[in-house]
């Protein structure tokens, strides 16, 4: 966080930037506010169209007292992921596992790797 704990650096979000054929222009999209883009002809232009709205909708955020999403990139992870899956998948992960000599911790993480 830069200037306050409620508004974080809008450069710290995760944005992407792709040509759209179906737009003919760039379209610059951010992860933490899936539903904001920014379209233009070249891709600074669509990062730093998509940036100054980014600063805009914090402002507003932040003068509501509605929460800002934290970015990404300034989050912590634990490293620890809890999954469900079909007991009949579960089966065969521990038995591939054991297969392979290794818990089906370390076989799960390996295959989320690929």
């Amino acid at each position: 966080m830069n200037e306050t704990m409620d508004r974080p650096s809008v450069e710290h979000y995760r944005y992407s930037v792709e040509w759209s054929a179906s737009d003919g222009e760039f379209v610059a999209t951010i992860a933490e506010f899936p539903s904001l883009s920014w379209l233009a002809g070249t891709q600074l232009d669509a990062l730093r169209g998509l940036e100054e709205l980014v600063r805009s909708v914090v402002e507003d955020l932040v003068e509501s007292g509605e929460e800002v999403p934290e970015p990404l990139a300034d989050r912590t992870y634990s490293g620890r992921v809890n999954l469900r899956v079909d007991p009949a998948l579960h089966r065969r992960l521990a038995t591939e596992a054991l297969r392979q000599g290794t818990s089906l911790n370390a076989y799960a993480a390996r295959l989320l790797e690929r």
